[in-house]
C-alpha cells in the first residue's frame, strides 16, 4: 500500500472517530502536493492515527471515506463491498419479485460507498457517481455487476456528467458501458407499469424512493378525487388509478414531465378518461382551481440545499402546505413531503404544524415516511436519511 496521505488540523478527527464518512476542505492540514482528484488517500489525524481510506476530491468536501479500516483496496476489496449491497437486495426479495422489477442497488453512504448510487430497472443498471473517484471505477463496477448479478442483468448506463464536480477536467459523456441494444425501457412497482427514460429523464430515470409511499397512497385511493402534484412522471397517480381512483389530476410546472406521465397513463388506455394532466406551477394551481379533492400529493423538489436558505425553505414548505389545506375536503388526506437535507424530521413536522394554524384546520398523523429499505440509512450519516414525509388527516 503506497497511498496519498492527507493530514487533518488539531480536534478535527471527530466527526471520523464517529464514522461520518465526509472529510471537509476547512478540516485538513496538510495534503500530498502530488494528490490528483479521484486518487485514492489514507486520512490521518494530527498526531499520526488512522481514521479512513476514501476518494479525494477539490470541494467542499475534499475526501468521501469508504473504508475505516486500513487495509489495500482492490477489485477483490470492492467486489465485497458490491456482493454485500446486493445480498441486502436479495434479503428484501427485490431480485426475485415478480410484480417489482425497479429498485436501488448501491445507495451510496447508506452502502458504505459515499459518490455512488446504481438504479436498478428491469435489468439495466443505471450508474450515477457523485465522486470523481468512484466514476473512474465505472468499468471496474459494470465488471463486478455482471459477475454478481449473472442473467439478471442485461445492460449498463452510466449517467454522471450531470452529478460529477463540474470543476473537474473530465468532459465525462453519459454512455452504455454494455448491453445498448437488451436494455427494456419498461418496468414494473408492484405490478404498476412505467415507461422509464434514464437517459434523458431526472435522476436516473424515475424516483424509486418513493415506491412504498405510493403504494401507501394507493390504499387511500379507491372512489377519491386524487391530486398529485410536482407530479414528474406520474408515479402516485398510476398507483391510484389502478387502486380506483374516481379522478386522479397530475401537475406539473414541466411540459416533458407532463409528457411522461401522459405516457405512463397510456399503459392503461381503459382508466386514461380519468386522469387530466397539467402543465401548470403547483402552488398556483392550488390557489386557482375549484375542484375538491380528496387526496392531495405534495412531493416538491428540494426547497433549499445550503443551511444559508433553511428559513426560506421552511417558509416554502409552510405556504405550500397552508394551500392545501385550505383546499382539500374536510377529512381528506394529504401525503405531504420534503427532500431538503438541511430540514430535518422534526422541523418538517414543526412546519406542517405551524401551516395548520394558518390555515386554520385541526391536523392530526396517520403515517410518518421516509425512503425505503433499498436506500438505507447510515446511523452516522444524519444526511443519508433525506426524506421525510407525513400522512396527514386535515380535519
Amino acid at each position: 500500500m503506497n497511498y496519498s496521505k492527507i493530514i487533518l488540523k488539531k480536534d478535527k478527527d471527530k466527526s471520523l472517530r464517529r464514522f461520518h464518512p465526509w472529510v471537509f476542505s476547512g478540516a485538513i492540514s496538510e495534503v500530498d502536493q502530488s494528490l490528483a482528484e479521484g486518487d485514492i488517500v489514507e486520512v490521518f489525524s494530527r498526531s499520526g492515527k488512522y481514521l479512513g481510506t476514501g476518494h479525494y476530491q477539490i470541494g467542499s468536501i475534499s475526501v468521501r471515506v469508504f473504508e475505516f479500516e486500513q487495509q489495500e483496496i482492490t477489485n477483490d476489496y470492492w467486489r465485497q463491498k458490491f456482493k454485500t449491497a446486493i445480498d441486502l437486495r436479495e434479503n428484501l426479495g427485490l431480485l426475485q419479485a415478480k410484480d417489482t422489477n425497479i429498485f436501488r442497488l448501491i445507495h451510496a453512504g447508506g452502502d458504505y460507498l459515499p459518490g455512488l448510487i446504481i438504479d436498478f430497472y428491469n435489468g439495466t443498471a443505471v450508474i450515477q457517481c457523485h465522486s470523481i473517484g468512484m466514476w473512474k471505477l465505472r468499468s471496474v463496477f459494470a465488471d463486478l455487476l455482471k459477475d454478481l448479478l449473472k442473467d439478471k442483468l442485461i445492460a449498463v448506463y452510466d449517467k454522471s456528467s450531470e452529478t460529477l464536480p463540474f470543476k473537474a477536467d473530465l468532459e465525462p459523456k453519459n454512455e452504455y458501458l454494455f448491453g445498448q441494444e437488451n436494455a427494456i425501457k419498461e418496468g414494473l412497482e408492484y405490478n404498476n407499469k412505467f415507461l422509464i427514460d434514464w437517459e434523458t429523464g431526472q435522476k436516473t430515470g424515475f424516483f424509486i424512493d418513493q415506491r412504498e409511499n405510493r403504494a401507501l397512497l394507493a390504499n387511500y385511493s379507491k372512489g377519491k378525487k386524487v391530486l398529485n402534484t410536482y407530479c414528474y412522471s406520474g408515479g402516485f397517480s398510476i398507483f391510484a388509478l389502478n387502486k380506483g381512483a374516481e379522478l386522479v389530476h397530475s401537475v406539473d410546472s414541466s411540459q416533458k414531465a407532463i409528457d411522461l406521465v401522459d405516457n405512463n397513463v397510456n399503459l392503461i388506455p381503459e382508466l386514461s378518461d380519468k386522469h387530466k394532466s397539467f402543465v401548470s406551477d403547483s402552488l398556483e394551481f392550488l390557489t386557482e382551481t375549484d375542484e375538491q379533492y380528496d387526496v392531495i400529493i405534495l412531493d416538491p423538489p428540494a426547497f433549499g440545499k445550503h443551511k444559508r436558505v433553511r428559513h426560506k425553505a421552511v417558509q416554502g414548505y409552510k405556504r405550500l402546505n397552508a394551500k392545501a389545506m385550505k383546499k382539500i375536503k374536510k377529512g381528506g388526506i394529504i401525503f405531504t413531503f420534503s427532500c431538503s437535507q438541511i430540514v430535518d424530521k422534526q422541523l418538517f413536522a414543526n412546519t406542517i404544524n405551524a401551516a395548520a394554524i394558518e390555515a386554520r384546520r385541526k391536523v392530526r398523523i396517520l403515517h410518518q415516511l421516509h425512503q425505503p429499505a433499498d436506500h438505507p440509512i447510515n446511523l452516522a450519516q444524519p444526511e443519508s436519511e433525506y426524506l421525510k414525509g407525513l400522512v396527514i388527516q386535515v380535519l
